[in-house]
């Protein structure tokens, strides 16, 4: 019987783009394996080499002789984060690289020695921000609601520094905070400058907001910008940013003026951001305390003054700082309480009084003073933005 021939069929031929595909995914999964290794790896090395920096500065502040100013060197704390962000050299972003080395000095530290300071609260606030940015958060960060509350704490030993605004470049003075001077003896040993940013926050469409909450200086910063873009909302003022924000959750058409950061935490949309009047909108804040600070070569002195209230006294008072070529900074002044006619002044020059120059300065102007006090002489700090990213978010 005659057997069919058998035909083979021809394979089909591979698609090459398929055979790529895979060769692709093969090799990416390859990549990806090796850049998880890489990551473990590296992260193993950064809780190393965190942790023996952490020992490393722990080791300084106990063997120091005056382990309170270990603790508390803004000088130094400031060189630090000038020479990081000199020597960065990305893609992390010098504040990210800040943030870090703040919270490792800030651990450490509270190891040594709990460090206590109030501020003007409630949480989330502006002053909030920056005594975080000074202390950190393993310091012991307490709230309260007045300026008079945080020179009062301090004052009573209840906390070892407070932290108060003292100006901002679009608003001027602090009354409150230059009042509780004339009244506590209490002294400046630090600031932080904070760039303020203002965003208009909100659960509601911007057409459909008819209130505004947020405090006086929040609302008198933005004012321009909420007239031309918010005609139609009354605008309320309230204690605290953190204040405004939950009225803005809590309340149907209602907005706030507040930071980023009290979006995050109260849930809030951000319906316009940066929409503060001035974009160099600085506030500089006083950190209060009994300690002094050694010179840093790049200092301020506070100076609170009272004069004779006759003409020609305050030319005079200001012609010794001309004449020392010492520059003045800042100058307010603030009317004498009762029945008393004048004025304190309140006066910020550079240099530290242990400079010889400001020191013999100084001493010439307390002879033609009624009142003189020596308010403080601290490291001079630069404008920052906010760099704690847990209340920041992305970006």
């Amino acid at each position: 019987m005659a057997t069919k021939p058998v035909t083979k069929k021809s394979a089909k031929p591979v698609s090459t783009t398929a055979s790529a595909k895979t060769a692709a995914s093969s090799s990416s999964v390859k990549i990806n394996a090796a850049a998880q290794a890489e990551v473990g790896k590296l992260d193993q090395e950064i809780i190393k080499l965190l942790n023996r920096r952490a020992a490393a500065t722990f080791k300084l502040i106990e063997s120091s002789p005056d382990r309170r100013a270990a603790i508390y060197d803004p000088r130094s704390d400031d060189e630090l984060y000038a020479l990081l962000e000199s020597e960065n050299p990305g893609p992390l972003t010098g504040r990210a690289i800040r943030g870090v080395f703040r919270q490792v000095l800030s651990s450490v530290r509270n190891q040594s020695r709990i460090q206590r300071a109030v501020y003007l609260g409630p949480a989330f606030s502006f002053s909030h921000m920056a005594a975080i940015e000074r202390f950190g958060e393993s310091a012991d960060l307490i709230p309260v609601n007045t300026i008079p509350a945080v020179f009062e704490e301090v004052n009573r030993g209840h906390a070892d520094f407070g932290v108060v605004p003292i100006e901002n470049s679009t608003d001027g003075r602090i009354i409150d905070t230059l009042d509780m001077f004339t009244r506590l003896p209490l002294r400046i040993c630090g600031e932080i400058q904070l760039n303020i940013h203002h965003n208009l926050l909100g659960r509601s469409p911007r057409s459909e907001i008819n209130e505004i909450y947020s405090k006086p200086q929040a609302l008198s910063q933005c004012r321009d910008w909420l007239s031309r873009n918010m005609p139609q909302a009354r605008t309320i003022e309230v204690t605290s940013t953190s204040t405004a924000a939950q009225l803005a959750r809590d309340k149907p058409g209602a907005a706030a003026v507040a930071s980023k950061q009290a979006a995050v935490e109260y849930g809030l949309q951000i319906l316009a951001e940066h929409i503060e009047d001035n974009s160099s909108n600085v506030t500089r804040f006083a950190v209060i305390g009994d300690k002094p600070v050694a010179p840093s070569g790049k200092d301020r002195t506070s100076i609170l003054l009272q004069i004779p209230h006759r003409p020609g006294s305050l030319s005079e008072s200001l012609a010794i700082f001309k004449q020392a070529k010492l520059n003045l900074t800042w100058i307010e002044s603030f009317p004498l309480r009762g029945p008393e006619t004048g004025y304190i002044f309140f006066l910020d020059c550079e240099g530290h009084i242990k400079d010889s120059k400001v020191k013999r300065s100084l001493d010439d102007l307390a002879k033609m003073a009624v009142r003189m006090e020596i308010l403080g002489s601290y490291p001079r700090s630069e404008p920052v933005e906010w760099s704690n990213k847990r209340f920041m978010g992305p970006g």
